[in-house]
């Protein structure tokens, strides 16, 4: 790459490439969700915002919130877009065009980390504005505050985290099993409880989705912490010498998938595996936490009809995620409502913002001064256990622990290589070269 090279075209490729816009899904995506954007506020001091919560616990989350901020900052003119569809591919196609086509809403809902580096040169810089202005460095917790700060400028403000290494279950069918989930310590022990309510129920022992290719990278991954450890796990994102422990964690999550899962899996998404713990079709899932949003707002009780433990293995680790608001620019370096953005975005770093969202999504708040009798007793637990964690391993199935394209190189290999057949030893080249690169 030369002095030459054209900045705003490259931004434009890199961040078309990173949404798979090249792709017939993307296009006809972009154009059904773009035909939606209507008033070209852009210029007019209108808060655009995008995010992609239109069902279940996150849409309740993002009502709330953008609720709350309306009834805050009535004076402010806001455009909020709910874009749905395609596990946010949807959203981050129309996000894809209007940044590329110089047209950027005031703000998108995204992730922070390594997932902002596919924005590099649409970015605009808030420390000073929000992030010192609100005094939200001091108030958030150290890791949040440093994800949402790429290349030295904080372009992103938190406003929940998940954890990823969950284990849910539907607490009548361990039962009927024999099962106590507390007591499972090991990967190992977990395949035991799988074939034992196998055994002993109608039930499915494992719930999950294969639509897509993150929830078996999802699996792979908090197999690999859970069995092969902390160290393992960082090694392999970090592009180090984990041939062994990805093989041997590819060939324990290919166990679970080949005997224990439901057989619809490869048909269903998130929301209808889930189901199949609400309606007592399975014992277990591994999902972030953001399962437990849908349980509360099914009327599920905790540890009646559905309970929690980390997944075997991980106890004391914390599998990091963080949903946040990113904040993009022009090709003049101009935000398109820049006061109104700025507003939002403090909003969104305070206090009840990250009540009203989290105590409905099933995150909990990346602040540190919020109260836990905000929320109930399950997020309470997971507030404690986040703030005892050991380690707080990012996650890499959402863009946290590797680039945007690695990601997408990761999920094909999942797609071609360990989606049924399921080639470990394939895979395993292919993990690796992904990260090696």
């Amino acid at each position: 790459m030369t002095d030459e090279t054209n900045t705003d075209d490259l931004t434009r490729r890199t961040i078309l490439k990173t949404t798979g816009a090249a792709g017939a899904i993307g296009m006809t995506g972009a154009a059904g969700c773009l035909s939606a954007i209507t008033g070209g506020d852009g210029g007019s001091g209108t808060l655009n915002v995008l995010h992609g919560w239109t069902g279940g616990d996150g849409k309740a989350a993002g009502e709330a919130l953008f609720e709350g901020f309306r009834e805050e900052h009535g004076d402010v003119d806001t455009n909020i877009e709910p874009i749905g569809g395609g596990g946010n591919e949807n959203l981050d196609t129309v996000v894809s065009n209007r940044l590329s086509s110089n047209d950027p809403p005031s703000s998108f809902a995204g992730w922070p980390g390594r997932n902002l580096e596919q924005y590099d040169g649409v970015l605009g810089d808030i420390e000073e504005d929000v992030w010192d202005d609100a005094n939200l460095k001091d108030a958030h917790v150290d890791e949040a505050a440093e994800l949402c700060n790429v290349n030295g400028s904080y372009s992103a403000v938190p406003i929940g985290s998940h954890r990823l290494n969950c284990l849910f279950y539907n607490v009548s069918v361990v039962e009927e099993a024999g099962v106590d989930p507390t007591e499972i310590s090991s990967v190992d022990g977990l395949l035991d409880a799988l074939g034992q309510v196998q055994d002993n129920t109608d039930a499915v022992p494992m719930a999950q989705a294969m639509v897509a290719p993150w929830t078996t990278l999802q699996l792979f991954a908090v197999v690999l912490l859970g069995q092969e450890g902390y160290d393992s796990y960082m090694n392999f994102v970090e592009g180090g010498d984990a041939e062994n422990a990805v093989n041997s964690a590819l060939q324990t999550t290919a166990e679970i998938l080949e005997n224990y899962i439901n057989d619809d899996a490869s048909s269903i998404g998130l929301t209808e595996s889930n189901s199949k713990i609400m309606n007592g079709e399975a014992a277990f899932i591994h999902q972030g936490n953001w399962a437990a949003g849908a349980y509360r707002n099914n009327d599920m009780t905790y540890e009646e009809d559905w309970g929690y433990v980390p997944f075997p293995g991980t106890d004391g680790l914390y599998t990091f995620h963080i949903d946040s608001f990113i904040y993009p620019v022009d090709n003049s370096g101009e935000n398109p409502s820049p006061e109104a953005t700025k507003t939002f975005m403090k909003y969104v770093g305070g206090e009840q913002a990250q009540i009203d969202f989290n105590s409905r999504k099933g995150s909990i708040p990346t602040r540190t001064d919020v109260s836990k009798d905000e929320f109930g007793p399950y997020l309470q637990q997971t507030m404690e256990e986040f703030q005892n964690a050991e380690e707080l391993p990012p996650t890499i199935a959402h863009g946290l622990a590797v680039s945007p394209s690695q990601l997408e190189s990761l999920k094909e290999v999942i797609t071609s290589e360990f989606t049924g057949p399921y080639n470990v030893d394939a895979a395993t080249e292919g993990l690796m070269g992904v990260v090696q690169e």
